[in-house]
């Protein structure tokens, strides 16, 4: 900070670059490519106003992005403003700064304009939208599959979160295979004789009667959480290598290290069996742990050392945990996509997912790596690992009970194209091709069949019916279109019916996407899938995507898409959740084209993540639903049938005065439901008109709206600051008239 003396006689603190300006930091950064001069710029717009810089010129005192109105000196308005409006044009600045300067530039404006007009009119009534909705002629059909949920084992999302098993490395077959163990007394790992052969290591108590006791302590995904009162299964496989009955101890021990609970089992014989106990925890805790004592002299051999909560969902053993299970029933998702993603390409085509691993006893299926415990090197967790327990036959359970179609993603045999260049060629595709094929008979498959029979043993004999079936992720390039198209011919020939997904790589635009849809169209695909991690203010700009879409060919699967608001560390804020809802009117609106659309990614363990945003946050006792979770619910819940014309000024509202909406009718009600956004800081009166009614009068309806008027205002597994709220609502006979809150949005059900 200098001092520079400016307008005669005043001194005022000033930097050198705010001297300058923002706009020339801007054209230095344009001429020169060097992004020091943006992000420069950025920072001296964004101290503005904060209490560093106090100065009766400033605007508000407030950081620039938390500023409502135009106050302070005029002059110094103008340079900020218009740096701010130099800063937004710049192409780069998306990527580089993910601000949100031209909304606020935008919203400042506006509020002024609207300001000046009533005190100069001397009126204050606002001025009017007007929107009608055409609702005899039906515009396309929405797919019951259109809004849903993708499941990737990311952030502890499976194993430490939906997955209900409290014991992590269960098995012992980690690499170091006592991660999450601590062994006291004679303990040791051995594979001799296994009872699994796919899992062959156990462990080995000795009690010698030298030291007091012997056994191990588990210490879950980061902590066991307990809860009082509630009742836990404890099971193992055990034997006793001399026959002789022996005795363990089974214990529940709080955070303290107290011991709180311990239940006393008696095992004997020398081949493998399968003990069970049920404990009752006089507790609470999110940071426990289990503990297994040797009390009797002699050996004992131990396998698959399991805790789960006998409150799963459906109250299955090998079970999902209820809570967050009961938050995904809840979204009432039409599609279910899994079980990635990234996981099922693999660093490598070694780690891949391999479907075929995940079926069958539970006990039995090898451990996988995760792909996600060492992608960001700021973030490695390496007791990160797949026990594959929520395997391909809970997903295809899952997916029945929530009533959504179930839609698996396999890999197309590339490893990740991030993380490594390994590819199977061509003439050794063959066993990837038939894992496709297998799958399908899995699903579909009679229980007279190999894999139909796999899935009748396991407990369900009836098809899973089985449609559609994803080949690849983000993958690109003729390395991967050309083995598209050998999945693709193989499966059109034994399955015709089963539509296929095929991928328009990592990002929404640029040279991989404009290659990969003219080869999706000449392959023939059915869908294909799109991902966007993008700003806010790229959800903003794109309610209009599919407006321009061909409809003919492939239909759009919107696979994974997030906003990303950088300026406050990607938080799950309302900003993020409102550009959502606004852009989701646009899919709505191109239900012809859009048939399926899933946010990403949908959990994330609070002491354990890799990625964020996510739907729905959780430690090992609670569970929080974001802003960006109530976004996706009330479109899941008011999906409807039918896409309705809703115009304003003749033309769909994709922003016109921060303003986005949408219409459907759900025929089996009758009902006409919109979708309202109004992304600005004033209220705005809408009175929206409804055509073709004919005989037909409104007579009712209600509410649901998501609004606050701060856009970082996020959710918390202490307080769900943001959630629906739900009123009636008055209407005339063909007409609604509503005044829209600021950064609000709502969802009308009219009868």
């Amino acid at each position: 900070m200098i001092r520079i003396p400016l307008y005669g006689s005043h001194d005022e603190p000033e930097t050198s670059a705010q001297r300058v300006g923002a706009g020339a930091l801007v054209r230095l950064y344009a001429a020169t490519g060097d992004k020091k001069y943006l992000d420069q710029a950025k920072f001296f717009l964004d101290v503005r106003g904060t209490t560093a810089c106090k100065d009766s010129y400033l605007q508000s005192h407030k950081p620039v992005l938390e500023q409502e109105e135009a106050v302070g000196h005029a002059v110094r308005t103008g340079y900020m403003y218009s740096g701010m409006a130099d800063v937004s044009a710049s192409k780069d600045f998306i990527i580089f700064a993910n601000c949100f300067y031209i909304t606020i530039i935008f919203d400042i404006y506006m509020k002024q304009l609207i300001t000046t007009f009533l005190l100069s009119c001397a009126i204050g009534a606002q001025a009017q939208h007007v929107m009608t909705v055409d609702v005899s002629r039906p515009t396309a059909k929405i797919q019951p599959t259109m809004y849903g949920i993708f499941f990737e084992d990311i952030n502890f999302g499976a194993d430490g979160g939906l997955y209900a098993e409290l014991v992590k490395n269960r098995s012992f077959e980690f690499p170091q295979p006592f991660v999450g163990w601590m062994p006291f007394g004679n303990v040791t790992v051995q594979d001799a004789e296994p009872c699994f052969d796919r899992n062959p290591h156990y462990v080995r108590i000795v009690n010698d009667g030298r030291l007091l006791r012997a056994g191990l302590d588990n210490e879950g995904f980061r902590g066991i959480g307990l809860k009082q009162g509630e009742e836990y299964r404890f099971t193992a496989y055990t034997r006793t290598p001399d026959a002789r009955p022996m005795k363990l101890s089974v214990e529940l021990v709080n955070s303290n290290g107290e011991n709180l609970l311990k239940k006393e089992i008696e095992i004997s014989g020398n081949s493998w069996q399968k003990q069970t106990v049920v404990l009752q925890s006089p507790f609470t805790d999110a940071h426990s742990r289990l503990r297994v004592v040797l009390l009797s002299e002699g050996t004992v051999d131990m396998d698959h050392i399991s805790l789960f909560p006998v409150n799963t969902w459906k109250k299955r053993e090998n079970g999902l945990r209820a809570d967050l299970a009961q938050a995904l029933y809840d979204l009432n998702p039409g599609v279910f996509r899994f079980p990635g993603g990234c996981i099922i390409e693999g660093n490598s085509l070694a780690t891949r997912y391999q479907w075929k691993n995940s079926v069958g006893p539970v006990e039995n299926r090898p451990l996988n790596e995760n792909r996600w415990n060492y992608t960001f090197k700021h973030k490695a967790f390496p007791d990160y690992f797949q026990s594959l327990g929520l395997g391909y036959y809970e997903y295809f359970l899952l997916s029945e009970d929530l009533g959504a179609e179930p839609l698996p993603v396999l890999s197309c045999g590339l490893s990740c194209q991030y993380e490594s260049n390994e590819v199977v060629p061509l003439d050794e595709l063959d066993p990837y091709v038939q894992d496709a094929l297998d799958l399908i008979e899995f699903a579909n498959g009679p229980v007279t069949s190999k894999w139909g029979k796999v899935r009748a043993d396991m407990g369900h004999p009836e098809p899973f019916g089985m449609k559609m079936i994803g080949i690849g992720n983000e993958q690109w390039d003729k390395v991967y279109t050309e083995r598209l198209e050998v999945f693709t011919k193989a499966i059109r020939a034994k399955h015709p019916d089963i539509q296929i997904v095929g991928s328009s790589g990592p990002s929404a635009d640029g040279d991989k996407f404009d290659y990969l849809w003219p080869e999706m169209k000449r392959i023939g695909v059915d869908l294909v899938d799109e991902h966007y991690y993008m700003a806010p203010d790229w959800f903003f700009a794109n309610a209009a995507r599919y407006d321009s879409y061909d409809r003919k060919g492939p239909k759009v699967f919107a696979g994974e898409y997030a906003s990303h608001d950088h300026s406050t560390g990607k938080a799950n804020n309302f900003l993020a959740a409102l550009s959502e809802a606004a852009f989701m009117t646009g899919l709505e609106r191109n239900a012809d084209v859009v048939r399926l659309a899933t946010y990403a990614p949908l959990f994330a363990h609070v002491d354990a993540w890799q990625w964020n945003p996510d739907l729905i946050w959780f430690d090992n006792l609670r569970m929080m639903r974001t802003p960006n979770y109530y976004v996706q619910q009330m479109y899941g819940m008011n999906a409807g049938t039918d896409v309705l014309s809703l115009q304003m000024d003749g033309k769909p509202v994709t922003g016109q005065d921060s303003l986005y909406a949408s219409a459907v009718l759900d025929a089996p009600t009758g009902e006409i439901i919109l979708k309202l956004v109004n992304a600005g800081s004033v209220p705005a009166k809408v009175q929206v008109n409804f055509n073709g009614l004919k005989k037909r009068q409104l007579i009712g309806g209600s509410c649901t709206s998501l609004q606050n008027c701060d856009w970082r205002t996020v959710n918390t597994l202490e307080q769900e600051a943001l959630v629906p709220r739900i009123r009636p609502v008055q209407v005339g006979e063909h007409s609604l008239d509503l005044e829209l809150q600021p950064r609000s949005f709502s969802v009308y059900r009219l009868h």
